[in-house]
């Protein structure tokens, strides 16, 4: 036969020539035919038409005139065999590709030939022995080449880069596309209970929140187990509790646990990236005063604030902060409510920062608590989740590989030590920045190399900021950088990355999935920037339930606290959680690892001089 694309195959010494090789499939080859023709005879119908084949496997046709005119064709006279090649003008024959297909026997006769050929050629399409059925279109003349409409476009990438970001199904959950059109402030929406005492994305998702708190619930036995200790108790009751933290299912079970302890809440997110629109939607079905959805603007996130807190007829009296913006808000809006709380709660760097600062001052007008630099805060859900969380929010968005790429993480507190520790395990060169001495000679004597951030910036693939300060990474050290280097900021604020200088007119930002932003210089180099400079890992991705657990107890324990404090006890100042209660909630943490404690004997206790019971270490103990 004659290959379209005339690529040809030689077998062995002897053999024909053949093109199956270049998968046409237009042509005959008399070698296959010829291993086919037992099983084509085999499933050829029972009439007066007989086939047979030459040696060199041509086909060799007798057939009644009967069967010749009910095939449409005139009768087909007997052909010699020939030899295995192709024959040419001098009459040794008609080559296969010339002749016409027996009545009757085509089909059958095709169908085993691709059969075999499928099993001597597995680099084929698979054929089956099913005709082949072509898909019918309700019009033929459609065009595939028209872009879908503006609406089209918009809802399909919405549904695409949020899909890897939120934690339910996008199918079941994004159903209604105008959701995303609509501001949640502009929606009028109530819960099952008649209540508009809220403001979420949508209250329908209320369901998947449900599911995902309950998911979070059963890794957070230590809290669960406080929740069943004091509910009988409430040692809430009376507490009115204005909260603003990340909103995951993981706070959802905390702001449920001190709803059943007797406090009445209303909450608001601290970052616009991190709030899971199902599970604040789980919150306000529940009857919980929500103000939050994902992606909201600055406008946005101030107002959700104030909306927590300006309420007729109900009045704060206990915050739960997380960065201190909360807290900023009441103290400078709402100076009256200020002066009447009973205690505040803050768990981040930054927002503890802001308190110091405020008792340095004098301005300070109640007791904090320090919660960030609480042992079972800062050793676990500094170090810890961290150490896990990093590389999960930089999959997520990047999908970079971390073996050989050479990263530079800004600070070597807890938060940086357990950001090193992740990336030198997936084979991360990687440089540690510090001011303080200390910190640099933990990083140096744990193998990586302490640099200015100057020295390496242009040569690194990576930069990730966890200091807590504002202004780490500048505009000149971004305009150094390599091409799609990977900026992001592991610390609460926004403020560690200079982002503000990016938004220049010859500058132009990239949206390329969510929380995924590409900077593009005018000579064309790019930088990849993550969460627009926001926390990475409650942005970009999830956080280890577990650990959450141990700093949920740490919160409510430390609420408990300052709300049953006698007075006096705490004055106009920040404070440390106190150790007794930090070990308290390392030990409801302990079964989970079936892991079981030594006990003290009496003369043990009495000469290391400690009570049995504990607390077990002094209050200027480094862990």
């Amino acid at each position: 036969g004659v290959c379209v694309r005339r690529r040809w195959w030689r077998g062995p010494v002897g053999a024909p020539r053949c093109c199956f090789w270049c998968s046409c499939r237009r042509c005959r080859c008399p070698a296959v035919l010829d291993r086919g023709a037992e099983e084509a005879r085999a499933t050829a119908p029972q009439h007066p038409t007989r086939l047979s084949l030459g040696p060199g496997g041509r086909v060799g046709e007798r057939v009644s005139e009967g069967a010749a005119r009910a095939g449409g064709r005139a009768p087909v006279r007997e052909r010699g065999g020939g030899g295995g090649s192709a024959a040419g003008p001098a009459g040794r024959g008609m080559s296969m590709p010339d002749a016409m297909p027996l009545p009757g026997v085509g089909e059958e006769l095709k169908q085993a030939k691709e059969i075999e050929d499928a099993e001597k050629y597995s680099f084929m399409a698979t054929v089956t022995k099913a005709p082949k059925k072509q898909i019918q279109f309700a019009d033929d003349m459609q065009e595939f080449t028209k872009f879908p409409t503006k609406t089209g476009r918009r809802s399909l990438s919405r549904s695409i880069s949020q899909s890897s970001t939120d934690s339910y199904s996008s199918a079941a959950s994004y159903t209604d596309s105008s959701d995303d059109e609509v501001s949640p402030r502009e929606k009028q929406q109530t819960n099952s209970k008649g209540s508009s005492n809220f403001c979420v994305k949508n209250i329908k998702q209320a369901e998947f929140g449900r599911r995902e708190i309950e998911i979070a619930e059963q890794d957070m036995s230590a809290l669960i187990s406080l929740r069943k200790r004091a509910q009988g108790e409430k040692p809430l009751a009376g507490a009115k509790i204005v909260g603003c933290t990340h909103i995951t299912a993981q706070t959802a079970v905390l702001i449920e646990t001190l709803c059943a302890l007797g406090a009445q809440c209303r909450w608001s997110a601290c970052n616009i990236y991190s709030t899971q629109n199902e599970v604040a939607a789980a919150l306000a079905e529940a009857g919980v005063a929500v103000f939050a959805w994902k992606g909201e603007s600055e406008d946005d996130f101030w107002w959700c604030i104030d909306r927590c807190v300006n309420m007729d007829g109900w009045q704060a009296n206990m915050i739960l902060d997380d960065g201190g913006d909360l807290t900023h808000w009441v103290y400078k809006k709402y100076p009256n409510v200020f002066k009447k709380i009973r205690g505040i709660v803050e768990e981040s760097v930054t927002g503890v920062h802001r308190l110091y600062q405020l008792s340095k001052a004098g301005k300070l007008c109640v007791p904090a608590m320090n919660v960030n630099d609480s042992v079972t805060k800062q050793k676990f859900d500094n170090l810890y989740c961290c150490r896990e969380s990093i590389l999960d929010g930089l999959k997520r968005t990047t999908d970079v590989m971390f073996g050989g790429k050479q990263v530079v993480v800004c600070g070597y507190g807890e938060v940086g030590k357990g950001c090193c520790a992740a990336l030198k395990a997936l084979g991360a060169i990687v440089y540690i920045t510090e001011i303080d001495p200390i910190c640099a000679l933990q990083a140096c004597m744990d193998g990586f190399r302490v640099v200015k951030l100057n020295e390496v910036i242009r040569q690194v693939d990576v930069v990730i900021t966890c200091t807590g300060n504002k202004n780490v990474v500048t505009r000149e050290h971004l305009d150094r950088m390599k091409n799609s280097c990977i900026v992001c900021n592991m610390g609460h604020s926004n403020t560690e990355i200079d982002v503000t200088s990016l938004r220049t007119p010859e500058l132009t930002w990239e949206r390329v999935r969510s929380q995924v932003d590409h900077v593009i210089w005018p000579d064309g180099k790019r930088v990849v920037l993550l969460a627009e400079g926001r926390l990475l890992n409650l942005s970009c991705s999830t956080v280890p339930t577990f650990v959450l657990s141990i700093t949920a107890t740490t919160q409510a324990l430390a609420l408990i606290e300052l709300y049953n404090a006698p007075e006096g006890r705490y004055k106009q100042d920040v404070y440390l959680l106190p150790k007794k209660m930090d070990e308290y909630v390392a030990s409801l943490h302990l079964p989970s690892f079936d892991a079981h404690l030594t006990e003290l004997t009496d003369d043990q206790a009495k000469y290391l001089g400690l009570n049995k019971n504990g607390p077990f270490k002094p209050n200027y103990y480094r862990y």
